[in-house]
């Protein structure tokens, strides 16, 4: 009797144990794919994940801007390299001449258009700022631009699928 007591606790204990580890390599793989159900994403491109990593390395360098307008050109440049890796992931449409990254955007993805609307106005004003022209920014302004750049930033990483680059976690 002792005997048969020991093989059933054994036997109890080694499925516990089994479905111990089925249970936590279910939940790693969770915590890595992000999700335990459906096909898995397709991997982002090494080059649209280091446009996100440099766009957040110019919004802290532009937090950290000497001059107003120093920190609107950086964060407008920031926002520049976050639309950029949208058209590596999705792709560009037909190439009739050049055109800008935010009038393509909308094309590539329509969620973000009012975003390349945005983006697209504050160009003219980031260029005139940067050939010297005599263009003011406003203290205001720069902090305005650079905190719209920095949510832009998160919603790029988010629409991507990609981990928001550490600078930008808050």
């Amino acid at each position: 009797m002792t005997t048969t007591t020991t093989t059933t606790t054994t036997t109890a204990t080694t499925a516990t144990r089994t479905r111990t580890a089925r249970t936590a390599g279910t939940a790693r793989t969770a915590r890595t794919a992000g999700t335990t159900a459906g096909p898995r994403p397709a991997p982002v491109p090494v080059a649209a994940v280091e446009l996100l990593d440099r766009a957040a390395r110019g919004l802290a360098r532009a937090e950290l801007a000497g001059t107003p307008g120093e920190r609107y050109v950086a964060a407008h440049l920031a926002a520049l390299r976050c639309a950029a890796a949208v058209l590596a992931v999705r792709g560009r449409p037909s190439r009739r001449g050049p055109r800008s990254v935010w009038e393509v955007l909308p094309r590539v993805a329509p969620e973000l258009g009012e975003w390349a609307a945005f983006f697209a106005s504050t160009a003219s004003r980031r260029a005139a700022v940067e050939a010297g022209r005599g263009e003011t920014v406003t203290a205001r302004e720069a902090d305005d631009l650079l905190r719209d750049a920095g949510a832009f930033a998160v919603l790029v990483a988010g629409t991507l699928g990609v981990p928001v680059p550490p600078a930008l976690a808050v």
